[in-house]
């Protein structure tokens, strides 16, 4: 297993320590989920705010985590001790790739634990090193907007070195709220589903003719243990469907693509079930741009 990954989360770091171990159990379940789903073989560990992913295929590995909610960001790294001389050694042999002719870098470094040096003066040094190290090349510092980062994370004895960050769908982990139904007829109807999938629920989908291709090649890409029904194509019988599916695993409330001036109706047709709309307040062209970055976490 020779790719590691570093895995960040961010609001799972902020709640209590029994409720963060809840929330930070959920969400290695859920990593897992998704590697035994797209046939990746891994392990994990953890630190306070970190996982580290051990697998066989880190480019796979990565998308996978990029569907997991929890997840903030992804990095493939190099591991290495936390000794100034390893670390410059394989950083400057790492970067020499990325170093072409003319670009600008800068180092990003920080750190965790009790060492000999602040961030900026690691920073400052290996930065002087690859100066010193490509003087042919004619590079730049830049630290505002440089077409190179070079990421050197110092945590307790071991160092994480790596050059990008993939983003992930942040929330909480699926499995820390209620289980809520869906119905998905389009992009504003699929948006809502997941946006309510990042706040932690597990949310059954039911999708009508023009829906079905954003449930089977985005949403449930999010959730391999998801449920789904189909609605008929008439859309008198959509409500109907998903109150079955509501009823039939017990769901807390449903997400409907509605609109402010159709709440009312909604909320006569409905009862007492618990209404959720998480798109009311976006206009289509703002619900198309967000549906368009789910797209590119779903791979």
């Amino acid at each position: 297993m020779a790719d590691q990954i570093l895995v960040r989360y961010g609001e799972l770091a902020l709640k209590s320590p029994p409720v963060r171990r809840e929330f930070e159990r959920l969400l290695r379940r859920n990593i897992l989920a998704q590697f035994v789903a797209d046939g990746i073989t891994g392990r994990l560990r953890s630190d306070r705010g970190h996982l580290y992913v051990e697998c066989d295929d880190g480019p796979r590995a990565v998308r996978a985590l990029r569907r997991v909610f929890g997840v903030t960001s992804v990095s493939r790294v190099t591991e290495v001790p936390t000794d100034r001389t390893v670390i410059r050694d394989r950083l400057l042999e790492l970067a020499g790739p990325h170093l072409t002719v003319g670009v600008s870098f800068a180092v990003r470094a920080r750190r965790t634990g009790q060492h000999p040096f602040t961030s900026q003066e690691l920073a400052r040094d290996l930065g002087g090193d690859v100066l010193d190290r490509f003087p042919d090349r004619a590079l730049r510092v830049d630290l505002d907007r440089p077409d190179v980062e070079l990421f050197v994370e110092v945590r307790g004895p071991q160092t994480y070195l790596y050059f990008d960050r993939e983003e992930g769908p942040g929330g909480l982990p699926l499995g820390v709220a209620g289980h809520l139904v869906a119905l998905v007829d389009g992009p504003r109807g699929a948006l809502g589903a997941f946006l309510m999938m990042k706040r932690g629920c597990r949310v059954g989908l039911v999708s009508v003719p023009e829906g079905e291709p954003l449930v089977r090649d985005v949403l449930a890409r999010f959730d391999p243990a998801v449920r789904t029904n189909r609605a008929p194509s008439d859309p008198a019988a959509w409500s109907r469907e998903v109150e079955l599916l509501a009823d039939a695993s017990h769901a807390d409330g449903v997400v409907l693509p509605i609109g402010i001036e159709e709440f009312p109706s909604a909320r006569a047709r409905w009862g007492e079930r618990v209404l959720f709309s998480p798109t009311i307040g976006l206009t289509d062209a703002e619900v198309d741009d967000w549906w368009k970055n789910v797209i590119g976490l779903a791979g």
